[in-house]
């Protein structure tokens, strides 16, 4: 049965829990939507919740919606050097953070023009960090609704989604000032729990797709 989910900036542990434990087939058709985690990501630095996100480029009102598959990200603002500096000052003591720093950091070390491109390259290179094989299957067209074989995941993406699923708690690099953080972006499991990462999300409970 596959499972249809958007690609997103370093998406969250629940994604990529879906993508550790379910046949995924890409969702890149359809408009781009505001408010999500195609150009968004979060993680915890020493303040508690802090999000990154990537500035993206928007067409004029009189020009209609963008599609994601168009949507352009805007260099001119340093937000690769910005980002990486924070993901450094926020891991850079986490157990694993030099372990994975060079696969990471390759992907802010040159410019990229387009969101979904970057986004499928994030992915793919946290699957080889988990060690597992990076889904290839894309949509062509978008439909709102899928077959009744298929599962839909894609409201996954929204960052105003709240799913009722339990996460065991791991230790955190600022866990005992700022409490344990759930959902956090894979980076923040990857950093903390390392190889223990993909047993991890095969352990949470995807019930909530199937109900």
């Amino acid at each position: 049965m596959k499972t249809f989910l958007h690609p997103g900036y370093f998406l969250n542990i629940l994604n990529f829990a879906v993508i550790a434990q379910r046949d995924i087939t890409w969702e890149v058709s359809g408009n781009y939507q505001k408010q999500s985690f195609r150009n968004r990501s979060n993680i915890a630095n020493d303040r508690g919740f802090h999000t990154l996100s990537i500035p993206v480029k928007h067409n004029g009102k009189s020009k209609g919606r963008n599609t994601y598959d168009s949507v352009e990200i805007d260099n001119k603002y340093a937000w690769q050097r910005q980002h990486w500096r924070t993901l450094q000052t926020a891991y850079r003591t986490s157990p694993f953070f030099e372990y994975y720093e060079d696969e990471i950091s390759t992907l802010y070390n040159r410019e990229h023009n387009n969101l979904l491109d970057f986004n499928l390259k994030t992915i793919e290179v946290i699957c080889d960090c988990l060690q597992i094989d990076t889904p290839t299957e894309k949509t062509s067209i978008y439909h709102k609704e899928l077959k009744t074989d298929e599962t839909d995941a894609r409201f996954l993406i929204s960052a105003k989604e709240l799913v009722n699923v339990e996460y065991e708690p791991y230790v955190q690099v600022f866990g005992d000032r700022n409490g344990f953080i759930e959902n956090l972006s894979i980076l923040d499991l990857l950093f903390n729990e390392g190889t223990n990462a993909l047993t991890y999300l095969q352990s949470i409970s995807l019930d909530f797709l199937d109900a």
